[in-house]
């Protein structure tokens, strides 16, 4: 057993014999190099009930086609990307009764469905409504 070994024992068994705790870490010379991606490209959007784009990185427009019912358009590919959303207020007012809710759904690579909902709303053509909604897409 060599001498430092012999030391590092000595010392466990002396704050164990006196009720203390011993931690034991082990440093290697070993070079260990970290994998990042080259970039992570963010995009999101601020989005009024009516489609219009309030604010943006990485959106290139939208396209409201019915209740509830948005496609964005992005500059960049959004495959394997993290699809993020929320339902916003009116400019601070109270967006309605009910509780909302956001569905963030890949259609191409570069387009995104977006489907916004009151479902505690009464009478079923509350259910699809129009929403101001946010998004972020994270790569």
């Amino acid at each position: 057993m060599n001498g430092s070994r012999k030391v590092v024992l000595g010392a466990t068994v002396m704050a164990l014999a006196i009720g203390g705790t011993v931690a034991v870490t082990s440093a290697s010379a070993e070079t260990r190099q970290v994998v990042r991606p080259a970039s992570v490209t963010t995009a999101w959007a601020k989005v009024s009930a009516s489609g219009v784009l309030l604010a943006s990185s990485g959106i290139t427009g939208i396209n409201h086609f019915g209740g509830g019912r948005y496609d964005v358009f992005t500059s960049g590919s959004v495959d394997s990307c993290a699809l993020l959303g929320t339902i916003n207020t009116n400019g601070g007012g109270d967006p309605g009764p009910g509780s909302s809710s956001i569905l963030v759904g890949e259609v191409s690579s570069n387009t995104l469905f977006i489907r916004t909902a009151t479902p505690s709303s009464a009478g079923s053509a509350a259910v699809d409504s129009d929403r101001p909604f946010s998004i972020s897409i994270v790569c």
